[in-house]
């Protein structure tokens, strides 16, 4: 590109995606600014927490936030945290937080007046510029959508009902007697689990998702990817899963997955939407399970909260929900048709993020204009292959992108770090000077 746009990319998100996407450019000689709600930059919800049961989903060997540095998370655990620097290991969460911001920090160190900093709530982007709720305006030559992920959607907040258990303080109000209801039985029940253990807490759990499916372990070590034969990724959705049945028997399912992991985006860019929707439809829930893991020793906890009968979890599909001054309560519908009455103190939502492109801002704006509009699978906005977003005829817009989880409907598997950081890359490349 040439030197003719002196304006900065304005990247919306301040997270993981954002801020190591300022980094990138910093380094690369381009101006940014980069706009977050808290001053908590280069955290966001993942790795905002303190607690150090809440641990990384991939080891530590394959979370450097720099792709051509690959040993980088380690190195920098290596030089301040040695007893967590194992490439085999998963270390907490609050670490990693720390090793963005170093980073960040060093990045801004090194190229001073590259990375500038805005705390606030980006309520509307019009055209290349983002306006803030505070009346602040910045402008840029592009502008980078990076949310994030946003709190669950799924249960009203009120009463007994906890709709977001990552809101200052949501937690505090279970007694360590108190028994709790949580609907869904992902990454985000057992990030809401460890949190209650941590403050005390000894009641029993019930955990509701539509299949009852709960995340699986990485294995001790990394598993081989396994050399996929040409059935498991072409023919009818149907054949392909028979086949990737076959080879998890016999060559184990880790295996299976490492073999998908990198031609995951080759594989979802090909499909139709028809396909899409089948997928989302009917495999989804054994796809997020299986490539979306726990550590060994996280799942360990809960096969122990399992066997002492403190956890149990439920397949159905929530009817109904209620909240009294005192108790919270749900109507379950099981895949029979039966229904089953539950109640607890709390009812807690752990539906995971609850991405809503259409209602949210800046999003809901963008696509009443017509500058944005909605993919047709249903997961957010419709993007290009760069990542950048189609207008309402289906034209990409030259200067607006989003990255991250937001970006799912384009990439799909746009949520763990090595995936963002090829997106990373791959942006870097296209708005660097």
């Amino acid at each position: 590109m040439s030197n003719a746009f002196p304006l900065p990319v304005v990247i919306v998100g301040g997270g993981f995606s954002g801020a190591m996407l300022a980094a990138r450019l910093a380094e690369r000689g381009q101006a940014s600014v980069v706009i977050d709600r808290s001053d908590a930059f280069g955290l966001g919800v993942a790795y905002s927490t303190a607690l150090a049961a809440h641990r990384l989903n991939v080891r530590a060997g394959r979370m450097s936030a720099v792709a051509d540095r690959p040993a980088d998370f380690v190195d920098w655990l290596t030089a301040r945290h040695p007893d967590q620097a194992d490439p085999n290991g998963f270390a907490p969460r609050r670490l990693y937080g720390l090793y963005l911001r170093d980073r960040l920090a060093a990045v801004e160190e090194a190229r001073p007046d590259l990375i500038r900093r805005v705390t606030g709530a980006v309520v509307a982007v019009d055209g290349l510029t983002a306006v803030l709720a505070s009346g602040e305006r910045v402008e840029g030559r592009a502008i980078v959508l990076a949310t994030g992920n946003p709190a669950p959607r799924t249960a009203a907040q009120g009463g007994r009902i906890i709709a977001d258990p990552w809101a200052r303080q949501a937690l505090a109000r279970v007694q360590p007697g108190d028994d709790v209801l949580i609907l869904g039985a992902g990454l985000t029940m057992v990030d809401v689990l460890l949190m209650l253990e941590a403050q005390g807490w000894r009641g029993r759990a019930a955990a509701l998702s539509r299949r009852g499916l709960l995340p699986r372990a990485h294995g001790t070590r990394h598993d081989a990817p396994l050399a996929l034969p040409p059935e498991a990724l072409t023919g009818p959705l149907s054949a392909r899963l028979a086949t990737a049945r076959r080879l998890a028997k016999t060559h184990g399912w880790r295996r299976l997955m490492e073999g998908y992991r990198p031609i995951t985006l080759d594989l979802w860019r090909a499909a139709t939407e028809v396909e899409r929707r089948r997928f989302l439809r009917h495999l989804r829930p054994w796809w997020d399970v299986h490539r979306h893991r726990i550590a060994p020793e996280i799942a360990d906890e809960l096969d122990g909260l399992i066997a002492s009968g403190r956890l149990t979890v439920r397949a159905g599909r929530v009817l109904a929900m209620e909240s009294t001054d005192t108790s919270a309560s749900l109507r379950l519908a099981t895949r029979g048709g039966t229904e089953h009455a539950l109640s607890a103190p709390w009812l807690i939502d752990c539906t995971g993020p609850g991405h809503d492109a259409a209602t949210a801002p800046p999003t809901a704006a963008l696509i009443a204009s017509g500058r944005a509009r909605l993919a047709a699978s249903g997961l957010g906005l419709d993007l290009d292959a760069e990542g950048r977003v189609r207008h309402a005829d289906g034209a990409p817009d030259p200067a607006l992108y989003v990255l991250g989880p937001p970006a799912r409907a384009a990439f799909w598997e746009t949520v763990a770090v090595p995936d963002i950081r090829q997106r990373i890359e791959a942006l870097t490349e296209r708005l660097a000077i």
